[in-house]
Protein backbone atom coordinates (compact mmCIF):
# COMPACT_ATOMS: atom_id res chain seq x y z
CA UNK A 1 0.00 0.00 0.00
CA UNK A 2 1.11 3.47 -1.04
CA UNK A 3 3.01 5.11 2.16
CA UNK A 4 1.63 8.76 1.33
CA UNK A 5 -2.18 7.62 0.89
CA UNK A 6 -2.52 6.28 4.82
CA UNK A 7 -4.61 3.58 3.28
CA UNK A 8 -7.13 2.04 5.75
CA UNK A 9 -6.22 -2.06 5.80
CA UNK A 10 -8.88 -3.86 5.65
CA UNK A 11 -6.68 -7.40 5.37
CA UNK A 12 -3.70 -8.33 6.37
CA UNK A 13 -0.88 -10.59 4.87
CA UNK A 14 0.40 -13.44 7.11
CA UNK A 15 4.23 -13.90 6.25
CA UNK A 16 4.37 -17.06 8.12
CA UNK A 17 8.37 -19.08 8.19
CA UNK A 18 9.78 -16.95 5.54
CA UNK A 19 13.40 -17.67 6.79
CA UNK A 20 12.57 -21.11 5.44
CA UNK A 21 10.95 -20.69 2.51
CA UNK A 22 12.61 -24.46 1.26
CA UNK A 23 11.12 -26.16 3.96
CA UNK A 24 7.63 -25.49 3.58
CA UNK A 25 6.55 -29.23 2.46
CA UNK A 26 8.44 -30.49 5.18
CA UNK A 27 7.12 -28.44 7.80
CA UNK A 28 3.67 -28.47 6.47
CA UNK A 29 3.70 -32.62 7.27
CA UNK A 30 5.39 -32.25 10.34
CA UNK A 31 2.55 -29.51 11.76
CA UNK A 32 -0.07 -31.49 10.09
CA UNK A 33 1.05 -34.62 12.35
CA UNK A 34 1.45 -32.30 15.59
CA UNK A 35 -2.18 -31.14 14.79
CA UNK A 36 -3.69 -34.65 14.27
CA UNK A 37 -2.19 -36.17 17.34
CA UNK A 38 -3.13 -32.94 19.51
CA UNK A 39 -7.07 -33.77 18.37
CA UNK A 40 -6.81 -37.55 18.71
CA UNK A 41 -5.00 -37.13 22.38
CA UNK A 42 -6.97 -34.19 23.53
CA UNK A 43 -10.07 -35.52 22.37
CA UNK A 44 -9.69 -39.08 23.51
CA UNK A 45 -8.64 -37.68 26.88
CA UNK A 46 -11.94 -36.21 27.32
CA UNK A 47 -13.88 -39.32 25.46
CA UNK A 48 -12.13 -41.33 28.06
CA UNK A 49 -13.05 -39.26 31.28
CA UNK A 50 -16.51 -38.87 30.54
CA UNK A 51 -17.21 -42.54 29.31
CA UNK A 52 -15.10 -44.15 32.73
CA UNK A 53 -16.73 -43.87 36.15
CA UNK A 54 -13.59 -44.20 38.00
CA UNK A 55 -12.28 -40.69 36.51
CA UNK A 56 -15.01 -38.82 37.74
CA UNK A 57 -13.13 -37.17 40.13
CA UNK A 58 -12.32 -33.01 40.39
CA UNK A 59 -9.24 -33.64 38.92
CA UNK A 60 -9.79 -35.62 36.06
CA UNK A 61 -13.10 -32.46 35.55
CA UNK A 62 -10.57 -29.96 35.58
CA UNK A 63 -8.46 -32.19 33.12
CA UNK A 64 -10.61 -32.82 30.46
CA UNK A 65 -11.27 -28.92 30.37
CA UNK A 66 -7.77 -28.35 30.36
CA UNK A 67 -8.28 -31.16 26.90
CA UNK A 68 -10.94 -29.02 25.76
CA UNK A 69 -8.75 -25.70 25.76
CA UNK A 70 -5.78 -27.21 24.11
CA UNK A 71 -7.95 -28.99 21.53
CA UNK A 72 -9.50 -25.47 20.52
CA UNK A 73 -6.43 -23.27 20.94
CA UNK A 74 -4.45 -25.74 18.77
CA UNK A 75 -7.71 -25.18 16.43
CA UNK A 76 -7.29 -21.99 16.23
CA UNK A 77 -3.45 -21.39 15.26
CA UNK A 78 -2.72 -24.68 13.64
CA UNK A 79 -5.01 -24.44 10.61
CA UNK A 80 -3.71 -21.38 10.04
CA UNK A 81 -0.11 -22.16 9.93
CA UNK A 82 -0.93 -24.77 7.47
CA UNK A 83 -2.62 -22.89 5.24
CA UNK A 84 0.64 -20.28 5.07
CA UNK A 85 2.76 -23.44 4.85
CA UNK A 86 0.77 -24.49 1.45
CA UNK A 87 0.82 -20.91 -0.29
CA UNK A 88 3.99 -19.04 1.49
CA UNK A 89 1.84 -16.43 2.85
CA UNK A 90 -1.77 -16.05 3.28
CA UNK A 91 -4.34 -13.20 2.76
CA UNK A 92 -6.53 -12.69 6.45
CA UNK A 93 -9.33 -10.36 6.71
CA UNK A 94 -9.16 -7.37 9.08
CA UNK A 95 -12.21 -8.79 10.89
CA UNK A 96 -10.71 -12.83 10.69
CA UNK A 97 -7.71 -11.48 11.99
CA UNK A 98 -9.35 -9.73 14.97
CA UNK A 99 -11.60 -13.11 15.95
CA UNK A 100 -8.41 -15.79 15.73
CA UNK A 101 -7.22 -13.21 18.37
CA UNK A 102 -9.98 -13.07 20.45
CA UNK A 103 -10.69 -16.81 20.23
CA UNK A 104 -6.86 -17.48 20.70
CA UNK A 105 -6.79 -15.04 23.87
CA UNK A 106 -9.95 -17.03 25.26
CA UNK A 107 -7.72 -20.07 25.36
CA UNK A 108 -4.69 -18.60 26.64
CA UNK A 109 -6.03 -16.69 29.49
CA UNK A 110 -8.70 -19.34 30.73
CA UNK A 111 -5.91 -21.82 30.71
CA UNK A 112 -3.79 -19.67 32.66
CA UNK A 113 -6.53 -19.44 35.14
CA UNK A 114 -7.64 -23.26 34.66
CA UNK A 115 -3.65 -24.35 35.49
CA UNK A 116 -4.23 -22.11 38.44
CA UNK A 117 -7.05 -23.84 39.72
CA UNK A 118 -5.74 -27.56 39.30
CA UNK A 119 -2.72 -26.38 41.47
CA UNK A 120 -4.95 -25.18 44.43
CA UNK A 121 -6.94 -28.74 43.38
CA UNK A 122 -3.76 -30.46 44.33
CA UNK A 123 -3.01 -28.70 46.97
CA UNK A 124 -6.60 -29.72 48.88
CA UNK A 125 -6.25 -33.08 47.53
CA UNK A 126 -2.57 -33.86 49.08
CA UNK A 127 -3.11 -31.61 52.37
CA UNK A 128 -6.43 -32.58 53.48
CA UNK A 129 -7.12 -36.07 51.35
CA UNK A 130 -9.69 -37.26 54.13
CA UNK A 131 -12.12 -33.97 53.07
CA UNK A 132 -10.85 -33.67 49.59
CA UNK A 133 -14.08 -34.63 48.29
CA UNK A 134 -16.38 -32.29 50.53
CA UNK A 135 -14.13 -29.07 49.63
CA UNK A 136 -14.24 -29.89 45.98
CA UNK A 137 -18.04 -30.90 45.35
CA UNK A 138 -18.94 -30.46 41.81
CA UNK A 139 -20.92 -26.97 42.62
CA UNK A 140 -17.17 -25.73 44.01
CA UNK A 141 -15.28 -27.32 40.91
CA UNK A 142 -18.50 -25.99 38.61
CA UNK A 143 -17.87 -22.55 39.92
CA UNK A 144 -14.16 -22.54 39.86
CA UNK A 145 -14.05 -23.67 35.86
CA UNK A 146 -16.61 -21.22 35.22
CA UNK A 147 -14.64 -18.50 37.10
CA UNK A 148 -11.39 -19.26 34.70
CA UNK A 149 -13.70 -19.11 31.78
CA UNK A 150 -15.06 -15.71 32.86
CA UNK A 151 -12.00 -14.27 33.40
CA UNK A 152 -10.45 -15.89 30.19
CA UNK A 153 -13.24 -14.65 27.77
CA UNK A 154 -13.09 -11.16 29.76
CA UNK A 155 -9.32 -10.22 29.22
CA UNK A 156 -9.82 -11.52 25.57
CA UNK A 157 -12.50 -9.10 24.95
CA UNK A 158 -10.47 -6.12 26.25
CA UNK A 159 -7.56 -7.33 24.54
CA UNK A 160 -8.95 -7.64 21.43
CA UNK A 161 -10.90 -4.37 21.76
CA UNK A 162 -7.73 -2.11 22.71
CA UNK A 163 -5.34 -3.92 20.39
CA UNK A 164 -8.77 -3.53 17.10
CA UNK A 165 -9.66 0.07 17.54
CA UNK A 166 -5.93 0.95 16.39
CA UNK A 167 -4.79 2.20 13.04
CA UNK A 168 -3.75 0.17 10.65
CA UNK A 169 -2.24 1.77 7.58
CA UNK A 170 0.18 1.71 4.77
CA UNK A 171 1.79 -1.92 5.92
CA UNK A 172 -0.49 -5.08 5.91
CA UNK A 173 2.56 -7.62 6.30
CA UNK A 174 2.37 -9.08 9.34
CA UNK A 175 5.87 -10.90 9.98
CA UNK A 176 3.80 -14.04 11.83
CA UNK A 177 2.11 -16.59 10.92
CA UNK A 178 -0.91 -15.98 13.00
CA UNK A 179 -2.84 -12.69 14.68
CA UNK A 180 -0.77 -12.20 17.74
CA UNK A 181 0.00 -8.79 20.08
CA UNK A 182 3.35 -7.98 19.47
CA UNK A 183 3.65 -8.20 15.37
CA UNK A 184 0.04 -6.22 15.49
CA UNK A 185 1.45 -3.61 17.44
CA UNK A 186 4.35 -2.87 14.94
CA UNK A 187 1.98 -2.69 11.96
CA UNK A 188 -0.31 0.27 13.93
CA UNK A 189 0.03 3.97 13.17
CA UNK A 190 -0.15 6.35 15.58
CA UNK A 191 0.38 6.76 19.00
CA UNK A 192 0.08 3.19 20.15
CA UNK A 193 1.63 4.06 24.02
CA UNK A 194 -2.02 3.59 26.07
CA UNK A 195 -3.40 0.57 23.93
CA UNK A 196 0.47 -1.35 24.46
CA UNK A 197 0.24 0.18 28.13
CA UNK A 198 -3.47 -1.08 29.36
CA UNK A 199 -2.91 -4.87 26.94
CA UNK A 200 0.56 -5.45 28.00
CA UNK A 201 0.02 -4.91 31.78
CA UNK A 202 -3.17 -6.99 31.88
CA UNK A 203 -1.91 -10.20 30.19
CA UNK A 204 1.53 -9.67 32.56
CA UNK A 205 -0.80 -9.61 35.44
CA UNK A 206 -2.47 -12.64 34.49
CA UNK A 207 -0.07 -14.68 33.40
CA UNK A 208 1.82 -13.57 37.24
CA UNK A 209 -1.27 -13.83 39.46
CA UNK A 210 -1.53 -17.18 38.06
CA UNK A 211 2.15 -17.97 38.73
CA UNK A 212 1.85 -16.89 41.91
CA UNK A 213 -1.03 -19.12 42.95
CA UNK A 214 0.40 -21.77 41.26
CA UNK A 215 4.00 -21.54 42.80
CA UNK A 216 1.90 -20.83 46.61
CA UNK A 217 0.50 -23.58 46.26
CA UNK A 218 2.85 -26.27 45.22
CA UNK A 219 5.18 -24.30 48.15
CA UNK A 220 2.32 -25.42 50.69
CA UNK A 221 2.07 -28.75 48.76
CA UNK A 222 5.80 -29.45 48.91
CA UNK A 223 5.59 -28.60 53.34
CA UNK A 224 2.55 -31.13 53.45
CA UNK A 225 4.59 -33.70 51.44
CA UNK A 226 7.41 -33.25 53.82
CA UNK A 227 5.75 -33.63 57.03
CA UNK A 228 4.52 -36.96 55.75
CA UNK A 229 5.84 -40.12 57.77
CA UNK A 230 5.30 -42.47 55.48
CA UNK A 231 7.92 -42.54 52.33
CA UNK A 232 5.50 -44.52 50.22
CA UNK A 233 2.65 -41.72 50.79
CA UNK A 234 5.13 -38.98 50.14
CA UNK A 235 5.85 -40.98 46.78
CA UNK A 236 2.30 -41.35 45.79
CA UNK A 237 1.44 -37.47 46.39
CA UNK A 238 4.61 -36.43 44.64
CA UNK A 239 2.61 -38.76 41.63
CA UNK A 240 -0.33 -37.01 41.81
CA UNK A 241 1.10 -33.18 40.98
CA UNK A 242 4.36 -33.99 39.07
CA UNK A 243 2.14 -34.33 36.10
CA UNK A 244 0.75 -30.92 36.00
CA UNK A 245 3.54 -29.41 37.39
CA UNK A 246 5.65 -29.75 33.89
CA UNK A 247 2.32 -28.51 32.11
CA UNK A 248 2.84 -25.68 34.42
CA UNK A 249 6.35 -25.01 33.89
CA UNK A 250 6.34 -25.57 29.69
CA UNK A 251 3.21 -23.40 29.62
CA UNK A 252 4.04 -20.34 31.97
CA UNK A 253 8.00 -20.73 30.70
CA UNK A 254 7.51 -20.17 27.23
CA UNK A 255 4.49 -17.56 28.01
CA UNK A 256 6.53 -15.59 29.70
CA UNK A 257 9.64 -16.11 27.59
CA UNK A 258 7.35 -14.67 24.81
CA UNK A 259 5.27 -11.51 26.64
CA UNK A 260 7.79 -10.64 30.03
CA UNK A 261 11.05 -9.71 28.13
CA UNK A 262 11.77 -6.25 27.22
CA UNK A 263 11.18 -5.01 23.34
CA UNK A 264 14.67 -4.57 23.14
CA UNK A 265 16.03 -8.48 23.99
CA UNK A 266 12.83 -9.82 21.23
CA UNK A 267 13.72 -11.05 17.94
CA UNK A 268 11.18 -12.26 15.23
CA UNK A 269 13.00 -15.47 14.69
CA UNK A 270 12.50 -16.37 18.48
CA UNK A 271 9.17 -15.17 18.79
CA UNK A 272 8.14 -17.68 16.26
CA UNK A 273 10.22 -20.70 17.70
CA UNK A 274 8.44 -20.00 20.78
CA UNK A 275 4.95 -19.40 19.78
CA UNK A 276 5.15 -22.76 18.05
CA UNK A 277 6.23 -24.24 21.21
CA UNK A 278 3.46 -22.94 23.16
CA UNK A 279 0.60 -23.20 20.29
CA UNK A 280 1.30 -26.12 18.96
CA UNK A 281 4.22 -28.47 20.90
CA UNK A 282 2.26 -28.10 24.34
CA UNK A 283 -1.27 -29.01 23.63
CA UNK A 284 0.38 -32.19 21.77
CA UNK A 285 2.30 -32.78 25.10
CA UNK A 286 -0.42 -32.56 27.78
CA UNK A 287 -2.69 -35.48 26.93
CA UNK A 288 0.64 -37.13 26.94
CA UNK A 289 2.22 -35.77 30.16
CA UNK A 290 -1.04 -36.70 32.15
CA UNK A 291 -1.29 -40.02 30.27
CA UNK A 292 2.04 -41.81 30.33
CA UNK A 293 2.66 -41.77 34.30
CA UNK A 294 -0.87 -42.10 35.50
CA UNK A 295 -1.53 -45.63 36.55
CA UNK A 296 -5.13 -44.64 36.46
CA UNK A 297 -5.71 -42.85 33.23
CA UNK A 298 -3.90 -46.48 31.72
CA UNK A 299 -6.25 -48.32 33.54
CA UNK A 300 -9.00 -46.19 32.65
CA UNK A 301 -8.11 -47.13 28.93
CA UNK A 302 -7.80 -50.43 29.45
CA UNK A 303 -11.18 -51.00 31.32
CA UNK A 304 -13.08 -48.88 28.21
CA UNK A 305 -11.17 -50.52 25.10
CA UNK A 306 -12.16 -54.16 27.58
CA UNK A 307 -15.89 -53.21 27.20
CA UNK A 308 -15.20 -52.48 23.72
CA UNK A 309 -14.07 -55.75 22.97
CA UNK A 310 -17.02 -57.63 25.20
CA UNK A 311 -19.17 -55.49 23.20
CA UNK A 312 -18.02 -56.33 19.46
CA UNK A 313 -17.33 -60.36 20.11
CA UNK A 314 -21.22 -60.36 21.36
Amino acid sequence: MAKNNLTTVTDFILMGFTDYPGLESLLFLVFLNFYLVTLLGNVGMIILIQLDVQLHTPMYFFLSHLSLLDACYSSVITPQILATLATGKTIISYGQCAAQFFFFTICAGTECFLLGVMAYDRYIAVSNPLLYTVAMNPRICWSLVVGAYVCGISGAILRTTCSFTLSFCDNNQIDFFFCDLPPLLKLACGDTTNTEIIVIFFGNFVILANAVVILISYLLIIKAVLRMKSSGGRAKSFSTWASHLTAVALFFGTLSFMYLRSGSSKSPEEDKAVSVFYTVVIPMLNPLIYSLRNKDVKAAFERVTGRFQVFQNM
